[in-house]
């Protein structure tokens, strides 16, 4: 059997897969697209934000209040492969790839949960 301390290192060792999602509204089709550095605890951590109506997007809370949890899905859109050759900001890669979804798929208005950012003249 591992030791508490061997059982310790090995859990902060372990490399969680990190990437871009979407939380899509089955109904109407809208989606919420974030990235995260543990894509296995992303979809809890939402779901627990959701059912304690505490989540910051509030047309999101709003759907999911009004509709019910079972018409909402998690899907992963895009993992990023870690390196530990390399050093890499992860944090500014997932921030650049979400913001590729976010391009490509322009979740704003009837499309998606959120607002379009104003663009300084």
């Amino acid at each position: 059997m591992n030791s508490r301390k061997e059982l310790k290192e090995a859990y902060k060792n372990r490399k969680s897969p990190m990437g871009v999602f979407q939380v899509r509204n089955t109904l109407n089709g809208k989606i919420f697209i974030g990235s995260s550095p543990d894509l296995n605890a992303i979809w809890n951590r939402f779901q627990m934000q959701l059912k304690l109506n505490s989540h910051t997007n509030k047309a999101l809370q709003q759907d999911w209040n009004t509709l019910g949890a079972e018409h909402f899905e998690f899907e992963i859109l895009a993992r990023i492969k870690q390196d530990d050759t390399k050093e890499i900001n992860y944090a500014r890669e997932l921030k650049e790839l979400e913001a590729l979804y976010l391009d490509e798929l322009q979740p704003y208005g009837e499309k998606g949960y959120h607002k379009k950012k104003e663009t300084k003249s």
